[in-house]
């Protein structure tokens, strides 16, 4: 693929970003402007289709911000532009469902890998090959939590493509490989279930660009069925304190 002067999909080109080496990806565009106040000396960038960017600074470093849709194929598109314009460092704010009894709502997951049930990565690398985050950036992401007293996890998630394919399987003409698999990944371990991570690992090794994630827990389906404690929680502040924080270590290690 030819690098045009600007990416045809997030809308920017390499003067917008000042070279800036660490980027924090949420799903949400309508997150964007909430983390950039996290940030100093920020400025609006652009905004196209799900692809809303803000550019700041952290520790005096350029950071960037930019929403990536929901899914793999969006995410992934957005991974190869930001790694054409420079970017080295990825960390991923997102929600996620909990799927073990002791993850409770308001927890932090830190994603160490993902499970490949979706299917943008598999256009990318064979299944055997595993979604791995990068082992600094998980290390910032988990000393962060623990400098900030956050409840935290840290683990194996599932990734999926279908959100109602998980929480209405019955309805589905699979319904006998949906249950069978989240059932099976419960045993495995899994923390918990959402669809981004898992193509964000995958295409960040293949371009040879790091890669982490950090999830607030909003809700446990597994605890509902169990009739135990669940209230929602969607307080995503957390989560985008322990990536600025996640930040601000790898900086000051780096230096």
């Amino acid at each position: 693929m030819l690098v045009t002067e600007t990416m045809y999909h997030i809308g920017l080109k390499k003067s917008d970003i000042e070279n800036a080496k660490y980027a924090i990806l949420p799903g949400d565009p309508g997150r964007v402007k909430t983390i950039a106040k996290f940030l100093t000396n920020v400025k609006k960038l652009a905004v196209n289709r799900e692809y809303t960017s803000y550019l700041g600074e952290i520790a005096n470093e350029k950071v960037l911000v930019i929403s990536t849709g929901m899914g793999g194929p969006s995410t992934a598109i957005c991974v190869e532009e930001l790694a054409m314009l420079g970017v080295q460092n990825l960390i991923r704010v997102g929600t996620c469902g909990g799927m073990q009894l002791n993850v409770q709502a308001g927890d932090i997951i830190v994603a160490q890998a993902a499970i490949r049930q979706e299917g943008t990565s598999k256009e990318y690398s064979p299944i055997e090959f595993p979604a791995v985050a990068d082992i600094d950036i998980t290390n910032a992401l988990i000393k962060a939590s623990q400098e900030l007293g956050y409840p935290y996890h840290v683990g194996v998630v599932q990734c999926k493509d279908s959100f109602y394919g998980q929480h209405s399987p019955e309805r589905m003409p699979v319904k006998n490989e949906l249950l069978s698999k989240w059932d099976a990944w419960i045993k495995s371990g899994a923390l918990a279930s959402e669809m981004e991570t898992a193509a964000l690992y995958v295409v960040s090794s293949i371009l040879k660009i790091k890669s982490g994630a950090v999830l607030l827990t909003v809700w446990n389906q597994e605890r509902e069925k169990q009739g135990l404690d669940n209230n929602t929680n969607f307080d995503v502040e957390k989560e985008i304190k322990v990536a600025i924080k996640a930040i601000e270590i790898l900086i000051k290690n780096k230096n």
